[in-house]
């Protein structure tokens, strides 16, 4: 790995731990001061909860939570900015506030919290942008997502009443029209370029040369001149 790769690497995570530290800090506080920040996230069709799409992702009810929702957060953040540097800050500020807004709009009543909405959303883009590319090196990280997280699919249906399965699922929906909407922008495949058909062979191969004619032209350029000797009769005394 050059120098610019592990620059590259390390940078990548940057954000990613940003983020989780803050979550941290924000659950530290709560438990220090033994006060409760539930109320401040995502409350469906109340103006009052409409501040939690910006507030719900940093809010998590226990330490079990915080773990489950930061791992992913830094694997699959650090994977984002890594592969799709350009396209990494607007995949997840669209992720962090449609996830929460439909949300908003739809889930049943009751206070949504947690960040998974987020991993969801980047969970699908992942998964489904590698594909869309046709890029080995992005098909490859899509199944290695499908591997490490692939359970998350289960995450979208109302098994568990405690869980917002519809935050999931609008994360998850959320992601996988973002991979489509920037399907062509970021990094692609590369295109090799192949000659046209009806270009003439000596373009693409070389100017065929019949080495006998070249041969043959050789030795009648350099053919010995005919030499005529010219006899002068003896004269009888």
């Amino acid at each position: 790995m050059d120098n610019f790769e592990k620059k590259k690497f390390i940078y990548s995570a940057v954000f990613p731990l940003i983020f989780v530290l803050i979550i941290v800090l924000v659950k530290t506080f709560e438990l220090y001061f033994n006060i409760d920040f539930v109320r401040y996230g995502v409350f469906p069709r109340e103006v009052s909860g409409l501040k939690g799409v910006l507030l719900a992702p940093f809010i998590h009810g226990d330490w079990n939570h915080v773990f489950n929702n930061s791992i992913p957060l830094l694997i699959l953040g650090w994977a984002m900015f890594y592969f799709y540097r350009s396209l990494a800050p607007k995949v997840i500020l669209y992720s962090f506030l449609l996830a929460g807004l439909y949300t908003w709009i739809s889930a049943r009543p009751a206070y949504h919290i947690g960040a998974s909405g987020l991993v969801y959303a980047l969970f699908g883009f992942l998964f489904i942008s590698g594909f869309l590319r046709k890029y080995v090196p992005l098909v490859a990280l899509s199944f290695l997502v499908a591997f490490l997280y692939g359970s998350l699919i289960w995450g979208i249906l109302p098994w568990d009443k405690g869980i917002s399965w519809e935050g999931h699922f609008w994360g998850l929906l959320v992601g996988v029209v973002l991979a489509l909407f920037y399907r062509k922008q970021g990094p692609q495949r590369k295109e090799f370029v192949w000659p046209d058909e009806d270009e003439e062979e000596d373009a693409i191969l070389g100017e065929y040369v019949d080495f006998k004619e070249v041969e043959k032209q050789k030795k009648s350029e350099y053919k010995q001149p005919e030499i005529v000797y010219h006899y002068v009769p003896k004269k009888d005394n």
